[in-house]
């Protein structure tokens, strides 16, 4: 099989390479914080001091980490996985950066003779601890079929999205929309309160009329029941949308309901409220209309 490198252990990273490794593939790890590479290593992984390092021992290398200029630094600096690349080697970011970043790291994997593609995700930590991830691509064809049985171990809904830098921009417009509907949720939440309404009626309600999504069947359930560990952060949804945001204006495109998402999640990181998870965004609103929306099991 494959010898499989994945640099970038965090929330998302770990089960992700945990499952490449349950799935048979040899599997090599880099971390800049060891303790979480050592947890990978006593199930079976090799670990290794560096990105270049990795690179040069594995036919395949996969990347997680949380922006650009992380990603830069993996695969562009000195000790970066281009320093040992070479031709024939499959590549990926799977990362939630922008597309002109992924175009320029693509450029100068191909210089190496080596194939890359952008392929982030979506799923949240569950998704990534259970293989049922979707997964995103850009790139070429040929190097989208010679990876996706590493794929396989980590997603269910895969898809070829096109070339370089459409995974990327897949997945921004995905979290834009994704924080534009979790700001109508916190709202939508907040006003039925306010009002007198019952939260957990209203929730129950909403998730069986119109106003239902995702969203609301995602962060409702914890904020009735005042839960806002992080599974995604509020500093990552920033930037995400921003990164979005940035996007649409590069395309001359407006995007008035990304811009003003962005400005609220801004606002709820100026409140302190940035490492909590991104349904946090109901707690200034909910200061500034003096209520809570809390269900009756934290009651």
């Amino acid at each position: 099989m494959q010898k499989v490198g994945f640099v970038g252990l965090g929330l998302m990273g770990l089960p992700m390479a945990r499952n490449v490794l349950k799935a048979g593939f040899p599997l090599v790890v880099h971390n800049r914080t060891r303790a979480k590479a050592e947890t990978l290593a006593a199930e079976g992984a090799t670990v290794v001091d560096s990105p270049a390092e990795l690179a040069a021992q594995c036919d395949v290398v996969l990347s997680c980490v949380p922006g650009p200029a992380d990603v830069e630094r993996v695969y562009l600096g000195d000790d970066g996985v281009l320093a040992r690349a070479r031709a024939g080697q499959l590549l990926c970011d799977m990362s939630t950066i922008d597309p002109d970043t992924q175009r320029r790291i693509a450029a100068a994997a191909e210089a190496k003779g080596a194939a890359y593609l952008d392929a982030p995700v979506s799923g949240g930590t569950s998704g990534a601890r259970d293989g049922t991830l979707s997964i995103m691509a850009g790139g070429s064809a040929e190097a989208f079929a010679a990876i996706k049985p590493v794929f396989e171990a980590m997603g269910k809904s895969i898809y070829h999205v096109g070339p370089i830098g459409a995974g990327a921009t897949v997945k921004l417009v995905n979290q834009m929309m994704g924080a534009i509907c979790t700001l109508g949720v916190v709202e939508g939440l907040v006003l039925g309160a306010r009002a007198g309404v019952d939260p957990d009626l209203l929730f129950d309600i909403v998730a069986n009329s119109s106003g239902n999504s995702a969203s609301l069947r995602g962060a409702a359930p914890n904020i009735l029941k005042r839960n806002f560990e992080p599974g995604f952060t509020l500093d990552l949804m920033q930037k995400d949308v921003s990164l979005a945001v940035q996007m649409a204006r590069g395309l001359d495109v407006r995007t008035l309901a990304g811009s003003l998402a962005e400005q609220v999640i801004r606002e709820a990181r100026a409140a302190g409220l940035g490492s909590r998870a991104t349904f946090a965004l109901v707690q200034p609103l909910e200061r500034n209309a003096g209520v809570e929306v809390r269900g009756k099991e934290a009651r």
